[in-house]
């Protein structure tokens, strides 16, 4: 059965009895910053359900991890909360004691201005490590936020907006479809563009194997539903969904402090509650949820530090997933294959190094290697029973130096498989992190 899904507008604010706002309080300070913009950036955002709504969440398995996300951990677990408040330009991470009472006074001074119960605010942040948050912004921004709430597309833009760091542009996706004979929406937005390769869990404790797997920038999402959703099953469909996307994309191979995905599901569509027994509605609402995360998790990957091409790497044929997995990041994160990915180069002899030195069980006369475009069935093999091809050099040359292309790594030793989303490395990227110790504001965590 297959989930009818329409695109809408709106993102955060398209579902029912959703308001939101973004406003610029100076946590990003004017004048600074690395791109063009030196004017206000809108840094703080409030998303807010107008009744209470079932919560679920996913957290940076990092075992540094950030104040605002050990709070929200622990808020999310339970089965309600109402307002989301997020702030970028400072982590609020590797700060200590005062760390965490910054966060827990961001959630107390958000239920302050919305009269709502104080462990019913979550609490996210992104930006720079090691820094303390200059609290008496925060305070005049979530006040200004609080006062401008509304239902609105523009407001939900100001939000996409205001969670940015290094992202060029703002993400944001928003659907809906028919759950249990109503119109339920779901809407998302998210960001990130470097410090990316996501492995988040429910309590941000490492798990031992998927399907969580793989251990300045963050990646954050929120994601806002009018479906009615028990608790268990909100928590579970979000777990599979990040599973297959926010965990299987990599910009740098490096996990963030601060990563985290929210939902928050009012049920103001008056869907009868999807509960653990009914089966065809929680895989509707499933394959919602997860067109959501995986389009917004493809976004970041795009929108990534110095990335001109998106890479899609299937690994199958390897003894078990967690080869299969292995193998897949071990490809993805490669400096040497990126780096031959932005000069357009096939260059499968760097790739099947990076399977060699990967944890996955390799055999070398059993790899088969093929690109592709995007959804083309047609596969160029440029590695057969590890030897090369009589495959044109200029015919793989053609698909590596497309935008957008596949990678098909076929091991030939089990069933495992597993697919990561990727990019290239190119001089901007490092231009970009390399700081300038000429310029003590340019530096930090």
């Amino acid at each position: 059965m297959s989930t009818q899904l329409t695109s809408i507008p709106g993102s955060i604010t398209a579902p029912r009895g959703f308001r939101a706002a973004g406003v610029f309080c100076d946590i990003k300070r004017l004048g600074t910053g690395k791109g063009s913009d030196k004017g206000p950036k809108r840094d703080l955002a409030l998303i807010v359900s107008d009744t209470p709504a079932t919560v679920a969440g996913l957290f940076t398995t990092n075992q540094v991890c950030a104040a605002p996300v050990k709070i929200s951990a622990a808020r999310s677990a339970q089965a309600t909360a109402q307002a989301i408040v997020v702030n970028s330009g400072n982590a609020n991470a590797c700060t200590g004691e005062r760390g965490l009472k910054d966060a827990q006074r961001m959630t107390a001074e958000t239920a302050k201005r919305l009269r709502l119960p104080e462990e019913h605010v979550l609490v996210a942040s992104t930006g720079r490590i090691g820094v303390t948050l200059p609290m008496p912004n925060v305070v005049k921004g979530i006040k200004a936020a609080a006062g401008i709430l509304a239902a609105d597309q523009d407001s939900a833009a100001h939000v996409a907006e205001a969670i940015m760091t290094s992202d060029t542009k703002p993400k944001a996706v928003a659907v809906e479809f028919t759950l249990g004979g109503k119109t339920v929406r779901i809407g998302g937005i998210c960001k990130g563009a470097g410090m990316i390769q996501p492995g988040m869990s429910p309590t941000g404790a490492r798990p031992a194997a998927a399907p969580y797997a793989g251990l300045h920038a963050t990646m954050l999402g929120f994601i806002t539903t009018d479906a009615a959703v028990a608790a268990p099953v909100l928590k579970t469909a979000l777990a599979e969904a990040v599973a297959n996307s926010f965990n299987r994309i990599t910009v740098d191979g490096d996990m963030s402090t601060n990563d985290t995905v929210l939902v928050l599901a009012n049920g103001l569509a008056g869907n009868a509650l999807v509960t653990a027994a009914k089966k065809a509605d929680r895989a509707v609402f499933q394959a919602a949820l997860n067109h959501v995360c995986l389009e917004l998790a493809k976004k970041i990957v795009r929108d990534g530090e110095g990335v001109t091409r998106f890479i899609t790497i299937r690994v199958s044929g390897a003894r078990n997933f967690a080869d299969a997995d292995a193998a897949a990041r071990a490809v993805a994160n490669s400096a040497l294959v990126k780096t031959s990915w932005f000069g357009g180069d096939p260059n499968w002899g760097r790739i099947l190094c990076a399977l060699g030195y990967s944890a996955a069980q390799i055999t070398e006369h059993k790899v088969d290697l093929a690109y592709s475009r995007p959804g083309d069935k047609k596969l160029l093999y440029a590695l057969r029973q590890g030897q090369p091809t009589k495959t044109p050099f200029r015919d793989l040359c053609a698909v590596t130096a497309e935008p957008e292309f596949e990678l098909h790594i076929h091991l030939n030793v089990g069933k495992g498989s597993a697919v990561m989303y990727s990019g290239d490395l190119t001089e901007e990227y490092v231009d970009f992190n390399k700081g300038n110790v000429g310029d003590p504001t340019s530096l930090g965590g």
